[in-house]
């Protein structure tokens, strides 16, 4: 789901996954590196807990491919930049910074800013972020709830 468009209902969807973690302070261990038990438990002895594992709890995927950004432009200039419905995993720059400043933009998070000033859209939701709220009027954050959108 990352750049498609759906019809549901006589309703459009443009989708984008893909989020950077942002709990990996402690690193990205790698288990066929001969260190990885010993890096690992070094890191939990001294509570610094905020670390992946390469193919287990963290992948390199998680970031759309150069492809899949080509992929989204062409399906949002096939729509001329207007849909019904947005569906991220991610937000945009400026959404995510006005929920904490802690934040940090990256590739992502940018092109989806350039997305929400150019495209038109009656809602956008997301759920990134681990909570549920309306950020904003068109900005939904959804984690655990379920909404009936049509």
């Amino acid at each position: 789901m990352r750049g498609q468009l759906y019809e549901i209902m006589g309703k459009t969807f443009f989708t984008m996954g893909g989020a950077k973690s942002h709990d990996v302070e402690d690193g990205i261990l790698d288990p066929a590196d001969p260190n990885f038990r010993a890096q690992q438990n070094a890191l939990k002895r001294s509570g610094r807990n905020r670390f992946r594992v390469l193919g287990q709890s963290w992948w390199p995927e998680e970031l759309p491919s150069d492809e899949e950004y080509y992929t989204a432009l062409k399906t949002l200039e096939r729509t001329n930049w207007q849909v019904d419905y947005v569906i991220t995993h991610c937000a945009s720059t400026s959404i995510a910074l006005s929920m904490d400043r802690h934040n940090e933009a990256d590739h992502l998070t940018e092109f989806l800013e350039m997305v929400d000033r150019r495209l038109e859209y009656e809602y956008w939701f997301f759920g990134h972020f681990h909570d549920n709220r309306s950020v904003d009027q068109k900005h939904i954050l959804l984690w655990e709830q379920i909404v009936q959108i049509l």
